[in-house]
């Protein structure tokens, strides 16, 4: 089988991530095509082996870019096409269907109640999100949670399948050796407890709320933000103005696994950490949440359906905080009282092991090449 991957962007990001990791452990030859930003991920991509292709778009109406797109898959001789974001969504369908391509996967990965991918929801987005969705096969939702947002636009329940991010666990797994040089790396005094925050630097991630909720806490507190993004002037002017920029660390953006590129990566910044703080109070998963599980930390977030949906012996140590500052600050307080767990991984991180998710995306690729010309599944939402 050949498959092409189309996704809008290859900047440091989640879906991004994600994706890299999936062609890791996918027994398919992929090439994958970005629509722009050919960033960390695509040279991350590239070193895997991966082929891609910058497609160069200019802005969301650069309808000059479909036809370009079209040869490219058409040249390719792909037996199926498997988008990712919205505006890849739009218009990797369609260029699939004008190429000849029927098997059309896509993936959801950022819808939220209010928003898709930071941006508010419209009737004109919507409109156009369910237009696109029709030229598929079917749409890959990375939560029950998604998928149920996905049913109430109205998507038909046939053509919506489960297919949760995965993470790396044996990556991910806790290192008493690497928090110690990470620490080291990063000026942070061992006897220091530090809050972590890991995600794009946007307004829909609320990091302010970690910042105010630090100025809450005891001296020897530190606020470590993995990521970047437009809002991190922001979140340094909202440090200074609560007296605590010299307790919070901003680190940029840091690779999914080991590139050439400077600095710690995810899994050694999440050794240096003593709790994950997830402010954001609109997830479509949680990602950042269950790498940090799987690196065997607590976790206090205010959304985070990958663990809503497991029973909650499934994660002991995840606990719901309204999005508040002090909300936190006592709860993070709290954490630190409690005294740091043995750092290994809960069930909730093993269930979402990458293979598994993996296997669960042949099934539908399976099923989509079997029945190209009608829905993939005959009833019900499937979570193969």
């Amino acid at each position: 089988m050949r498959a092409l991957h189309i996704i809008t962007g290859l900047g440091v990001g989640g879906a991004e991530q994600q994706l890299r990791l999936l062609l890791r452990h996918l027994p398919v030859e992929c090439d994958v095509v970005t629509l722009t930003n050919p960033g960390p991920v695509a040279a991350g991509l590239r070193a895997d082996g991966v082929r891609v292709t910058h497609l160069g778009m200019a802005g969301n109406r650069d309808l000059a870019a479909l036809p370009r797109l079209v040869r490219l898959v058409r040249a390719g001789g792909y037996d199926l096409v498997h988008t990712h974001l919205y505006r890849a969504c739009l218009y990797g369908r369609l260029a699939a269907r004008l190429a000849g391509v029927r098997a059309v996967v896509a993936t959801e990965h950022s819808l939220g109640d209010s928003q898709m991918e930071g941006r508010p929801l419209t009737g004109g987005v919507r409109a156009l999100y369910l237009a696109g969705e029709r030229l598929g096969r079917a749409t890959v939702a990375v939560s029950p949670t998604v998928a149920g947002r996905l049913h109430r636009w109205g998507v038909p329940a046939p053509r919506v399948e489960v297919v949760p991010n995965g993470i790396d666990l044996a990556r991910l797994r806790f290192d008493p050796e690497r928090r110690a040089a990470t620490r080291r790396l990063l000026g942070l005094p061992e006897d220091a407890y530090v809050v972590g925050g890991v995600g794009r630097l946007a307004p829909g991630k609320r990091f302010d709320v970690l910042v105010d909720a630090l100025a809450l806490l005891p001296g020897d507190c530190r606020l470590l933000l993995v990521g970047g993004g437009p809002e991190e002037p922001a979140l340094r002017r909202a440090a200074e103005a609560a007296g605590v920029a010299g307790r919070v660390l901003l680190t940029g953006e840091r690779p999914a696994a080991p590139d050439g590129t400077e600095g710690p990566d995810l899994p050694s910044l999440l050794a240096a950490m003593d709790v994950l703080a997830s402010p954001s109070p609109e997830e479509a998963f949680g990602l950042a949440a269950l790498e940090a599980l799987a690196a065997g930390l607590p976790v206090r977030y205010a959304s985070c359906p990958a663990v809503e949906d497991l029973p909650p012996e499934a994660a002991p140590d995840a606990r719901k905080v309204r999005c508040d500052a002090r909300e936190f600050a006592h709860a993070l307080a709290e954490t630190r009282r409690a005294g740091p767990g043995p750092r290994t991984a809960p069930e909730a991180a093993r269930h979402y092991c990458v293979t598994r998710s993996a296997a669960r995306l042949m099934d539908v690729y399976a099923r989509v090449l079997a029945h190209p010309s009608s829905s993939p599944a005959p009833e019900g939402v499937r979570t193969a």
